[in-house]
């Protein structure tokens, strides 16, 4: 970027995007787009800043300013009282490229491309995010990865996660397969948070008896926004495909809200727990596998492992690829006054399974009995997880569980729910054998059941209370 005043004559991009009253308001005020200002609103609150471009699909009523902090923020074009332009600063968002260096002493790590924007720019444009993939892209954005691995990358496709589905599934499992066969000694896959774990869940089953480590990476906050978490997240996810011990479906992502250390979570034992925090990840009922670090520690490596229990990476190892999902299966979430029709018409439509996460220790109301006979007499798989998330489907404790067992409900213990409904799409995507269901469903493939839950598999720490609020202190960064 450069600072210079050029006359607002020669400006072709003055109003790029900009319409109605805020239009009005950069022309009365004799700005435009990529003008340096000090703009007064009418509370006195000053915003230093660049006039960015606004999008075609934005409103009209707001101007919107890059802080020199590097956030952006719209100021209602009626609250501004003053402008005062100080520079202009045309800028250009593009990633620079370079070529990606190879070093024959490094391993060899693919990434494969969902639609995640770990790396990017803003399209100003339209508003959106536009992802960094090629190899030579991620170097320029990112040029610490070429000291950790060389790294080819694939893109799979292109899509939000909340559009990830049985199609994308199958894909990304066939083409792990294929990248293991052509001797990646590890495998990255960006992928956007929101369905992030059930991904992980998904892989988890389809993808079986890895040889080496199958690493999942996203970040919550986007690369233009100077609290990303996305070049860590990146770094630490190619640094555990190369280095890590653990070939299992792992997701990672921040570990607590400062920038110390990435987590490795378990695919079958992860939840996205906030909206907005970067470390949003949990691992439920569990440890997380292990941490890593951009930075080594004392003893001279980027990971702590918490447990001992996983698959160890071993490139003689012949991976067990199983693409398959079936698509008529649903996941209800009960609550009070969940009526029976609901049931009923998932059965006529075909439905071949359905997961409950039922209140407590695995329970439903008296009113949806006969209808869970009705759809399981007609073929429907039934399964019980709880909403809890932490703890079992215990339903042999109370007289409600111990009724739908004898329905033919099949519980599930401490697998999660999203974890359950990725579980028997995948086990109906290959049976209708109702005994072979059940034995498939209560086997435990990859953690997905435990025989218990740890000491520490459980914290919530509840905001407000006074032992709380000394902890916090003591330890916020």
């Amino acid at each position: 970027m450069s600072s210079v005043m050029v006359p607002l004559a020669d400006r072709t991009d003055r109003f790029q995007g900009y319409r109605g009253p805020a239009k009005d308001v950069l022309d009365r005020c004799g700005i435009g787009v990529w003008s340096e200002v000090e703009i007064v609103n009418d509370e006195g609150s000053i915003f230093p800043g660049v006039i960015l471009p606004r999008s075609e699909t934005a409103d009209d009523l707001h101007v919107v300013v890059k802080l020199f902090n590097g956030y952006n923020v719209g100021i209602a074009a009626d609250r501004i009282a003053s402008v005062k332009e100080t520079g202009y600063r045309k800028a250009v968002y593009k990633i620079p490229e370079k070529e990606f260096p190879f070093d024959a002493k490094k391993k060899n790590i693919t990434l494969l491309g969902t639609g995640g924007t770990i790396a990017s720019r803003l399209d100003y444009r339209t508003g959106a995010v536009i992802p960094a993939f090629t190899p030579g892209e991620l170097y320029g954005a990112v040029p610490e990865l070429a000291d950790i691995a060389n790294l080819t990358t694939k893109k799979l496709f292109g899509v939000f996660s909340e559009n990830m589905g049985p199609e994308q599934y199958k894909a990304l499992a066939i083409a792990i397969g294929e990248e293991i066969e052509k001797g990646a000694d590890g495998i990255v896959i960006g992928h956007g948070t929101d369905t992030m774990s059930h991904t992980g869940a998904i892989l988890s089953f389809m993808v079986q008896n890895s040889p080496v480590p199958l690493v999942i990476v996203g970040s919550q906050r986007s690369s233009d926004r100077p609290s990303s978490d996305a070049a860590l997240n990146l770094m630490n996810a190619v640094r555990a495909a190369a280095e890590c011990d653990i070939a299992e479906v792992m997701l990672c992502m921040f570990g607590p809200t400062s920038d110390n250390y990435d987590l490795l979570h378990r695919g079958t034992r992860c939840r996205k727990m906030h909206s907005s925090y970067r470390s949003t990840f949990r691992t439920i009922g569990a440890t997380p596998l292990a941490t890593v670090s951009r930075y080594p520690g004392e003893n001279g490596s980027h990971f702590t492992y918490l447990t001992d229990d996983f698959l160890p990476r071993d490139k003689a190892r012949t991976p067990v690829i199983t693409p398959v999902f079936e698509e008529k299966v649903t996941i209800q979430y009960y609550y009070p006054n969940f009526n029976p029709d609901i049931v009923d018409g998932l059965s006529s439509m075909g439905y071949r399974g359905m997961v409950i996460a039922g209140t407590g220790l695995g329970h439903v109301n008296k009113p949806l009995y006969p209808a869970i006979r009705r759809a399981i007499e007609k073929g429907m798989t039934v399964v019980m997880t709880v909403q809890t998330l932490w703890g079992y489907a215990q339903m042999y404790v109370y007289d409600t569980g111990r009724d739908l067992l004898d329905l033919g409900i099949i519980p599930l213990d401490n697998m999660l729910p999203e974890t359950a409904y990725m579980k028997l799409a995948w086990v109906l995507g290959q049976t209708d054998d109702p005994e072979t269901i059940r034995r498939m469903m209560t086997t435990a493939i990859n953690h997905e059941i435990t025989p218990r839950e740890p000491h520490n598999g459980y914290l919530i720490l509840q905001g407000g209370l006074p032992e709380v609020d000394a902890f916090v202190q003591k330890h916020w960064k």
